[in-house]
């Protein structure tokens, strides 16, 4: 009998397969879906790959970032070539997530049958890939806002819808969950809208209603030309002001959240506000170009709050050894 074995390293806490392990992927086909998944949201959005690779637990890795290319996707299709054919794409994606949602049909796409997976594993998933599904079309549909009602109806329409596909994930969908969640994305949809206002206009979209414009006496043409004056730094201020106080309100969003998800979830916001906080330093400069949230800072949050990841899963792992 052979005594010695040879040594094996185990696999670090957040390595690619111990989370498809603990999310119970086990097919091989199935994991190939999934980790072209996590390849598509690592290459779209970088730092939202690592946050939530470093955040949330692994037996939900998969899961959230499958949840997180979809909505990607989808949004790519609304937003990419004519409309004519935009409205076509998202008819025909639209049926094949539907069908596979349904088990009535077998995907050829990786991104829905990964999706379908997730959403037999966590069932409110399947509810709330739905329900985005079925307002998506307002972005298709969006030519600007008149009114700051004509904005909040957006937001129901579109953007907390996005939203709850991955917060059902981190958070029990309650109602309280739900209107925390409109909190927050007010906050953040706001801030994107200002910090995206070059990028946007200079694709002829406005996101500023234009009711807004008129109290502060700020054209389009203004916006478009990056006017340093005062009536679009006030405007500016005004804007960021009103984000930063929703973010406020979304705070509620901590406290309904499993401890073992607060880390990401705190980490959204904490991005946010310094994203908030370094656009109101920046004033008109963000008329120019697209801003976000300052790398060195956004950095240290990302290692601080991974460290109080691990914390809550050695603990946990450690409950569940003793009981």
């Amino acid at each position: 009998m052979t005594l010695w074995k040879p040594w094996k390293p185990s696999k670090p806490w957040n390595s690619w397969d111990r989370a498809l392990d603990a999310a119970r992927v086990t097919d091989p086909a199935l994991r190939a879906d999934y980790t072209a998944q996590r390849r598509a949201v690592a290459r779209f959005k970088r730092e939202a790959y690592l946050a939530v690779r470093l955040l949330v637990p692994p037996e939900l890795v998969p899961h959230v970032l499958v949840a997180t290319a979809f909505m990607h996707h989808t949004d790519n299709l609304l937003d990419s070539g004519p409309l004519a054919g935009r409205r076509e794409a998202y008819r025909v994606w639209e049926h094949a997530v539907r069908a596979a949602l349904a088990g009535s049909a077998r995907a050829d796409s990786p991104l829905v049958r990964a999706l379908a997976h997730s959403a037999d594993a966590h069932p409110a998933l399947r509810e709330h890939a739905e329900a985005f599904l079925d307002t998506a079309l307002a972005d298709l549909d969006f030519v600007g806002f008149r009114t700051e009602a004509d904005y909040q109806a957006y937001l129901d329409a579109y953007s907390l819808p996005a939203l709850m596909v991955v917060a059902c994930l981190l958070a029990p969908p309650t109602a309280e969950v739900r209107a925390a969640c409109r909190a927050y994305i007010d906050g953040s949809q706001r801030l994107d809208f200002v910090t995206d206002l070059a990028e946007d206009l200079a694709a002829d979209r406005l996101t500023v209603p234009l009711d807004t414009l008129k109290e502060f006496g700020v054209t389009r043409e203004d916006l478009a030309t990056a006017q340093d004056t005062p009536a679009t730094r006030a405007l500016l201020a005004h804007l960021l002001t009103l984000a930063r106080t929703s973010l406020d309100r979304g705070r509620t969003l901590l406290a309904l959240t499993p401890p073992a998800n607060r880390p990401m979830v705190r980490t959204l916001i904490a991005l946010d506000d310094l994203t908030a906080a370094a656009a109101t330093a920046k004033g008109a400069a963000l008329l120019r170009a697209p801003f976000g949230p300052p790398l060195p800072a956004a950095l240290a949050l990302l290692l601080r709050e991974y460290r109080a990841a691990r914390a809550v899963g050695r603990r946990g792992r450690r409950g569940v050894s003793s009981g």
